[in-house]
């Protein structure tokens, strides 16, 4: 791991934009049920999501219930099989089963085959992702948001600017609102929820078209949270690597067991679905 990828500073809270009217700021824990509040803290280094209490739109319950894992640092990562040639076919039965859109689930199977062919040394599993995009957004439905057969989201996913508010760490813009419409102050971006200039950085395009990443594409969002956990943890089946490389793109031990505990139901669901 190089230098410049620990973290310039403790943590920050990174909330969602709210729509009107927008509720209160608070700290919590994270998404329990009904949509809580929740402060995940964050490090510079990624910018993470936090979803925001909305009374007047709960969200359905879920049909794939993900239960707390309780462990500790450096405890070996959950990983299910490589995803199967017939990706299409593979992310329809998962989707039945786990509640991850198809779409979704196409792009973290992407970001799976070619991390095995850009990093073999990584060992990336598409749960691990999935564990992430769960507590980051949904899997990019946050707010009633879908995912287009392109990747691209309805609508963008932004956060809150990071302004120095009460649980909001002084942030300023360092991309000219490209990303995230904002000139005054950075705001994380996509589904998988980047500040600009790491997005800057690590970004990467899955389709091979010449366009520039998008943190608003799934495909793309997907595959540059896979090249930045890979730099980070090194090999990700590791437990030493797995760690490192969710704790840097969020410092808080709740947030990586929350990654872990999604990561762990998706991969038993979908190692059952597996041939024998």
């Amino acid at each position: 791991m190089s230098a410049d990828l620990t973290p310039e500073a403790s943590s920050l809270a990174v909330l969602l934009e709210p729509e009107s009217p927008p509720p209160p700021r608070r700290r919590g824990l994270r998404v329990v049920g009904r949509l809580v509040l929740a402060a995940l803290m964050v490090s510079l280094a990624a910018g993470t999501v936090v979803l925001l209490d909305d009374e007047k739109q709960p969200p359905p319950a879920p049909r794939f219930a993900v239960e707390d894992v309780a462990v500790s640092p450096g405890e070996v990562p959950p990983a299910a099989g490589p995803v199967p040639p017939d990706l299409a076919g593979w992310a329809r039965r998962v989707s039945d089963a786990t509640d991850i859109p198809v779409r979704t689930l196409v792009a973290y199977g992407k970001a799976e085959a070619k991390t095995r062919t850009r990093d073999p040394g990584c060992n990336l599993s598409w749960v691990t992702l999935a564990g992430v995009g769960r507590v980051e957004s949904h899997h990019g439905r946050y707010s009633g948001t879908t995912i287009g057969e392109d990747g691209t989201l309805s609508k963008p996913i932004i956060g809150v600017p990071l302004d120095g508010s009460p649980g909001v760490q002084a942030i300023p813009d360092t991309d000219r609102g490209t990303l995230d419409g904002d000139a005054q102050w950075d705001r994380a971006v996509g589904s998988m929820q980047f500040l600009p200039a790491t997005w800057s950085r690590w970004s990467l395009r899955a389709a091979d078209d010449g366009r520039a990443p998008d943190p608003q594409n799934v495909d793309d969002s997907a595959l540059t949270a896979a090249n930045y956990l890979c730099a980070v943890g090194g090999d990700l089946s590791t437990g030493a690597g797995w760690w490192r490389a969710v704790l840097t793109y969020n410092q808080s031990n709740e947030y990586a067991r929350s990654v872990y505990s999604g990561a762990a139901a998706y991969a038993r669901k979908a190692n059952e679905l597996s041939p024998r």
